[in-house]
């Protein structure tokens, strides 16, 4: 039996990661805000109360779907790089470490992406939507020094809004250019200097989030959504494309057999994701070719059903299914992390908020960033994004560093749609733990009919048998975590089989924290799932 009920609704839906920003989110709906409204709303309230995981200044990528038939859109909230950072820099300054602190920041791209999706598809303006993240920050205990100053810099950009003349759009681009081209563009690239780090003015002056279409497989009749290669999404995609041509729900549900397989296509797609992904923008990525189900159907068949991979198997071939031929500048397929043991830090940052209106349009993001990546900024209350953390510094991986490039980011909302209509926005916070988590809470919902909440409450297996996103870049190879109200006997074969069974608690934070909204396709009725391994919450009416 679930550990919480389904929260049903006939109106409109908020699920996130903490109860506040959940109410956060309704209030704004039940003030006639639609879902973009809401959703940044519960956005900004997460910044405040899950600091020790987002902030203002990290990231926020995002999926939004209208309700009208209209195409998802997607909204790349990831920072690039300052023009002054290189690999030669770090291998100079630093003897080749990417060490903690203010030389892994990046530009700011959370502000610009909320921002961006009040502008493209809200109805408010900013601020009408902060409200309830400003009273929090002004009424909620202080987490960390400075978080006062947050409510400071929220009613500079409603000044500067005020000021555009009461248009809402010029109002929102007023807001967006203080952070970005004005004053406190200025306040952040000054203190990035004095405190020894490489982001300038001109970075900031430079950078924009980018309004894009998503990348897409058709599951069976469900068209499933994520963001780019430039963040892990696309791994969600390749996973069920090959779990396609499988009979899942032969195998059962949770058994050894499904267990072993899904452990062991994350695998294959992990090995990929490592190969292949990167910012499109600096590599190329065969991503047609990666997400083309005869190549899928290839990979399936590296499977073995009885041994596991004992570590990350080689990356498959995905440029024969490419209808581009592969480049000859780009970086090539490069070998894993060389020598011998290297220390593992599984990260645990990151939040997720989904909303769907009255209308049915639906909303999906990841903000992330932990305010204690970098130094707070004196006076505005937010750091700059520490995702530098999550790039190589090697010229041959497809996610090495370069001046304006993009790390390759491991937050990454998801959106499934059914005969052109919302579904199901769903997601979580967890590192290298995220995609595994969506994979296995979107089978449950569509493979074995499970509702939201039964759907993110089962028990589940992450695998840590490839590369972390995160520098170092450690691997536990053959290592798979298991709740432990996975059947025992389950869990010896998967041992039998060769999997590293590790243990863990019986509802674990470190299988990652799911949420997600079902829309009911023949009443309309939206069901919330909110993970009880945290704070999560689901809020419908």
């Amino acid at each position: 039996m679930p550990h919480r009920p389904a929260i049903q609704g006939e109106r409109h839906m908020v699920s996130s990661t903490h109860y506040l920003a959940s109410t956060g989110g309704m209030r704004i709906l039940e003030q006639g805000g639609n879902a973009a409204d809401a959703g940044v709303a519960a956005g900004l309230c997460i910044n405040m109360v899950e600091t020790h995981l987002t902030q203002f200044g990290g990231v926020a990528p995002i999926i939004f779907c209208p309700a009208s038939g209209a195409s998802p859109q997607t909204i790349s909230g990831l920072g690039r790089w300052p023009k002054a950072a290189s690999i030669d820099y770090f291998r100079d300054h630093t003897g080749g470490d990417l060490p903690p602190g203010i030389l892994r920041s990046v530009t700011p791209a959370a502000p610009d992406a909320w921002i961006t999706a009040l502008d493209r598809f809200g109805t408010m303006t900013f601020a009408q939507v902060v409200q309830p993240a400003l009273e929090l920050v002004e009424n909620w205990p202080a987490r960390y020094v400075g978080q006062k100053d947050m409510a400071t810099t929220f009613r500079r950009l409603m000044e500067a809004e005020a000021g555009a003349g009461g248009d809402r759009h010029a109002g929102l681009k007023a807001a967006r250019d203080l952070i970005y081209q004005g004053e406190i563009a200025r306040e952040i690239a000054a203190f990035s200097e004095q405190e020894g780090g490489l982001l300038r003015a001109e970075d900031l002056a430079d950078f924009q989030v980018r309004v894009e279409p998503p990348e897409h497989i058709d599951y069976k009749g469900y068209d499933v959504y994520s963001c780019g290669p430039w963040c892990q999404g696309p791994s969600l995609l390749m996973a069920l494309n090959i779990l396609e041509g499988f009979n899942l729900e032969e195998m059962g549900h949770n058994s050894a057999d499904y267990l072993h397989v899904v452990v062991e296509t994350m695998k294959l797609v992990f090995s990929d994701r490592h190969h292949y992904f990167g910012d499109p923008d600096f590599v190329q990525v065969p991503m047609a070719g990666l997400l083309c189900k005869a190549y899928a159907r290839e990979r399936a068949k590296a499977i073995d059903f009885t041994h596991a991979a004992p570590d990350m198997p080689a990356p498959g071939d995905p440029w024969p299914h490419h209808p581009e031929p592969r480049s000859e500048t780009g970086p090539v397929p490069v070998a894993k992390v060389p020598g011998g043991e290297y220390p593992v830090t599984w990260e645990r940052d990151t939040a997720y908020v989904c909303v769907v209106d009255g209308a049915g349009n639906a909303f999906s993001a990841t903000p992330s960033d932990p305010i204690d990546w970098t130094p707070v900024i004196p006076g505005l209350g937010f750091g700059l994004s520490g995702r530098g953390s999550q790039t190589w510094l090697d010229p041959d991986h497809p996610s090495g560093l370069e001046p304006g490039k993009r790390p390759r980011l491991t937050p990454n909302p998801a959106l499934v749609l059914k005969d052109g209509k919302p579904l199901m926005p769903f997601g979580c916070p967890g590192g290298d733990a995220q995609v595994q988590g969506m994979l296995q809470v979107f089978l449950n919902v569509v493979v074995f009919g499970m509702d939201p909440q039964a759907a993110v409450e089962a028990p589940r297996v992450v695998s840590h048998s490839f590369p972390n996103s995160f520098w170092p870049h450690g691997s536990r190879p053959g290592e798979a975590v298991v709740e432990s109200r996975v059947d025992a006997g389950v869990r010896r074969v998967l041992s039998e089989r060769g999997h590293k069974i590790q243990d863990d608690e019986a509802w674990s934070g470190g299988v990652s924290r799911m949420c997600a909204i079902f829309v009911d396709p023949e009443t309309g009725m939206r069901i919330g799932g909110a993970d009880p391994r945290g704070l999560s919450y689901a809020i419908g009416w």
